[in-house]
């Protein structure tokens, strides 16, 4: 007997052990689809990039847990006037270097995102502003071309940069050693593997909860819920709603949730290809079975949407009417535009779900179109999805969120003539989204938008299919509440206690 009480002492001692290790270990491994694309908070914005950058960086406002925007570099703002706002900048806050963080930095950062010399993909949701000025060491003047309502959800967005250290090495070297004044920096960036960030520890905002933070690129999702089950990783995103209930049963992980502002949506080009005949776009919106996608393949984690928009966003109207699923009228379409047995391309990467690529593949050969699936890494993908019309396949799936809560975030780039996004023009549409960022009427920016869509639907450059709730496996220690627009902060993460 008093052998087996210590057996089963040891065993005990050993299993304390193990988790008071577990919620004290100093690193936090994250498991991505893919390698950033870039660390340049001012170029690329998609989400393995952000999720990365952002723990580097500090933006001018954030949001808290219930989306309300809220001060982070930023202290405060008054508005001058319709196109003129000011903001008073935080005096205890240094960049990862050890200097000091000033109006300087702040006024540099929206200079630059706004300079078309950058080329930066976020332009359209910066260009209505036209200059920044430094008043003095903690304050800064920021100037609209015209009223512009949704500045601040857009500036939630925005990370601040070092002007003399981004001047020093150039925009090349920038992206490929990044330097801000966040909560994390960058120690190794091993493209196409991982990303190794260390926790800076004069943190304006406190120590950060973590000393090591690895950001993985594993491209398989097996790979990633093996990892998670076997304690290689802590956190993964993405999870495939099929396999929700198997880290929802494991104890050693939990299912982590939450309904998003991002929409999962069918780009398809009117510039070039078969696509061009609007025949053939409003056949493939008929031909897709949004709610079987919902039900079948999302296992109801998720909600079909009619238009390119959801309910947090603002300008997003339900009673704009999206295409009933009806593959007899597709074919018909197809038939009348001479598009029959016509091939269109389907960008993709390992970013989407291959499932869900090969079913809307599957829905549109059922009705007399051939498609052929095209993927490549998500850093390839973005280049010809944002390149010139003819390279930029007939479809391409994407999850689109501005983390701003707007459509102005939304229909603008994705739709709006000149932006890179865009394979599409239509004047009155331009018109309307262009009325629809210059004025704080509410009301008015409402019905402008939903003129919008309703153009939207009748040219169908693009099909609205579900609103994403987000699925992420966390270790079952970890302590973490998902955020509507998925922003992935280590500061808000923590082993529980």
């Amino acid at each position: 007997m008093r052998s087996r009480l210590a057996s089963v002492a040891a065993v005990v001692m050993a299993l304390l052990t193990t988790t008071a290790m577990a919620q004290t270990k100093d690193t936090l491994t994250i498991d991505l689809q893919n390698d950033a694309a870039t660390l340049d908070p001012h170029l690329q914005w998609n989400t393995d990039s952000y999720t990365v950058y952002r723990n580097i960086f500090d933006n001018l406002l954030t949001r808290d847990a219930s989306g309300k925007i809220v001060p982070q570099i930023a202290t405060e703002w008054t508005y001058d006037n319709d196109t003129t706002i000011t903001f008073k900048i935080r005096d205890d806050v240094t960049f990862q270097d050890g200097s000091k963080l000033t109006a300087d930095d702040v006024a540099f950062s929206i200079n630059r995102i706004i300079d078309p010399e950058l080329k930066s993909p976020q332009l359209s949701q910066f260009n209505q502003i036209q200059t920044a000025e430094v008043v003095d060491p903690t304050t800064v003047k920021v100037t609209t071309k015209s009223a512009y309502p949704a500045l601040l959800a857009q500036l939630v967005k925005l990370s601040i940069v070092p002007k003399a250290y981004v001047e020093k090495v150039g925009d090349q070297e920038f992206n490929l050693n990044p330097m801000g004044s966040g909560p994390y920096k960058l120690v190794e960036w091993k493209k196409g593997i991982e990303t190794d960030l260390e926790a800076f520890p004069e943190y304006w905002r406190g120590e950060p909860p973590f000393q090591k933070v690895v950001f993985r690129a594993v491209p398989d999702v097996s790979t990633r819920i093996a990892d998670l089950k076997t304690g290689k990783a802590d956190l993964i995103r993405d999870v495939p709603p099929d396999q929700a209930a198997s880290i929802e049963s494991d104890s050693n992980t939990q299912l982590l949730t939450g309904e998003t502002e991002r929409v999962g949506y069918l780009y398809i080009n009117a510039e070039a290809g078969p696509t061009k005949d609007v025949r053939v776009r409003q056949a493939i919106a008929y031909a897709i079975d949004k709610q079987g996608i919902v039900d079948a393949l999302l296992e109801g984690y998720g909600r079909a949407v009619n238009v390119v928009g959801a309910e947090p966003i603002f300008g997003y109207d339900p009673d704009v009417e999206g295409y009933d699923y009806d593959p007899e009228k597709a074919a018909e379409l197809i038939k009348e535009a001479g598009a029959e047995g016509a091939t269109l391309e389907f960008l993709t990467s390992p970013s989407y779900p291959r499932a869900l690529v090969e079913a809307i593949q599957q829905m549109l050969s059922d009705v007399g179109l051939k498609v052929d699936i095209s993927s490549s890494d998500q850093a390839t993908f973005l280049k010809r999805r944002q390149g010139d019309a003819e390279n930029a396949g007939s479809l391409a799936f994407g999850a689109w969120s501005c983390a701003c809560q707007d459509a102005d975030g939304i229909i603008y780039p994705l739709f709006r003539s000149g932006s890179i996004w865009a394979k599409y023009k239509n004047e009155k549409f331009d018109a309307l989204v262009d009325e629809a960022r210059t004025i704080l009427d509410e009301n008015k920016r409402k019905e402008l938008y939903k003129q919008a869509y309703e153009i939207l639907r009748e040219d169908v450059p693009g099909i609205g299919l579900y609103q994403v709730f987000a699925l992420y496996g966390a270790a079952k220690n970890l302590e973490w509440t998902p955020s509507a627009n998925e922003s992935m902060f280590v500061m808000d993460m923590s082993w529980k206690q």
